[in-house]
């Protein structure tokens, strides 16, 4: 993944706090703080998109994968109705880097490892940074690898990366992510593994010849997989690669 990926949008109009507060995940009320991790979900909890937001003046951008981008920005305008709310593209490109957070700059708030993200008008040069490596060691999932449209939040550890609120109150897929959080023990979800062997993305994983996930992205011999928690144990297989988990269920 490059800064280019990505779309950066702006939200403007009166309306903009209480609209966004309705639909994402997160409490708008932490853009006080920096920047805000958030998704946007179905009426029955499934993942949409994930997103950052900052302030900028009395506007919001908003910084989503550029293949989400068009989807995303139809689904604000299905739900905008009569609000008083702008959509539209921006020409700022992102800049991501790790050590001291620039002036310009906000902390990435999804994990301390990953640096920093700015919004400017010039294109950035990329820096010599294996980012996936530093996904799959901080278990953290990302739009079109682990996370799409068949993905509940709290098992792709949204909770752990600050993405959800459980008490900001209503927003779309609410309930269902209320009802995971509070009444059920996640039985699925994303690990991190060590991968012994050669396998690529998307393998499925066996155990006594049945199915119990799939590989995900890998980063030498480690790799983040999708798995159920209560068949996870010795004899794992990805075609000829052994598998283990490396962090406890659920990172």
């Amino acid at each position: 993944m490059t800064t280019s990926d990505r779309t950066i949008l702006r939200i403007s109009g009166k309306d903009t706090c209480a609209f966004l507060q309705g639909l994402i995940t997160n409490d708008l009320d932490r853009l006080n703080d920096g920047l805000l991790y958030a998704a946007i979900l179905t009426p029955q909890g499934k993942y949409l998109a994930d997103f950052f937001l900052k302030r900028d003046a009395d506007d919001i951008l908003l910084d989503v994968s550029a293949a989400q981008a068009q989807m995303l920005h139809q689904r604000l305008t299905m739900y905008k109705l009569r609000a008083d709310v702008a959509i539209e593209a921006t020409d700022l490109h992102l800049h991501r880097g790790l050590g001291p957070v620039p002036e310009d700059g906000a902390a990435d708030p999804r994990h301390a490892a990953l640096g920093w993200r700015a919004y400017r008008d010039t294109a950035p040069t990329e820096a010599d940074i294996d980012w996936t490596k530093l996904y799959v060691t901080h278990c953290v999932p990302n739009a079109g690898t682990e996370l799409d449209e068949s993905s509940y939040i709290l098992e792709m550890g949204f909770e752990r990366l600050h993405g959800v609120d459980f008490r900001k109150g209503c927003y779309v897929g609410q309930e269902v992510t209320a009802r995971m959080k509070h009444k059920t023990e996640l039985r699925k979800g994303l690990a991190r593994v060590r991968v012994s062997g050669a396998a690529i993305f998307g393998t499925p994983i066996l155990k006594d010849g049945r199915e119990i996930g799939k590989l995900l992205s890998r980063s030498d011999d480690e790799a983040l997989a999708y798995l159920r928690f209560d068949r996870v144990g010795e004899g794992m297989t990805a075609d000829a690669a052994k598998i283990e988990v490396i962090e406890p269920t659920g990172c």
